[in-house]
Formats: structure tokens, sequence, C-alpha cells
């Protein structure tokens, strides 16, 4: 039986990130990255899959998206900004890897 998602909110950088996790990770975790125009919702059924079999499923809501906030300056956000939000929130639920895969 799959928990319940959870949802977390992260202060960091002057932003407030959300991020729905759910499952125990006793294999570890795995951190699903939504694409535009979406928000975590998109990976709703991966997670509970992943969860199911053993891991941790994080998604979260990027910075500007869903229920994450939006920096004062959208414009200048970088590549390094989404890389340190991604690592604050892994920080955040004290994670120290995830596998790395592209789904294309």
């Amino acid at each position: 039986m799959v928990d319940k998602v959870e949802h977390s909110y992260l202060e960091t950088r002057g932003l407030s990130l959300h991020i729905a996790h759910v499952g125990k990770g006793e294999l570890g975790a795995v951190l699903f990255i939504h694409g535009f125009p979406e928000i975590w919702y998109s990976w709703r059924h991966q997670m509970n899959a992943v969860a199911k079999a053993g891991f941790k499923a994080i998604a979260p809501d990027l910075r500007s998206y869903g229920l994450s906030t939006q920096p004062s300056e959208t414009e200048k956000t970088t590549w390094e900004d989404l890389v340190a939000d991604l690592l604050a929130i892994l920080n955040f639920l004290s994670i120290s890897k995830v596998p790395f895969w592209l789904k294309q």
C-alpha cells in the first residue's frame, strides 16, 4: 500500500518551493521534474508506482509553477538556479543522491 502524498514547503533563496513526496524510500529516492507548462501533479501516477516499489518519490513544483512562488526577476532565472533549488530540496529531505535519467 502506498502512503498518501505529503506536501511540504521549503523556504530557500527568497522563494517558497512546494514539494510533493510519497513513499518510505527503503530503496532510495527518485526525483521527478516537470516540464513546461506542468506541475508536480503530472507525475502522480508514476510517483505512486515508484513508492509502491520501495522508493521515495519526490516531485516539486519548480519556481514560478504550481504552488511555488515566483522570483522577483523571473527573466533572470538560470539553469544554475534550478540546480540550486533541486539540491536544496534534496538536502531538506535528507537525501544524498538520486538516480539520473532523461525521459524523451
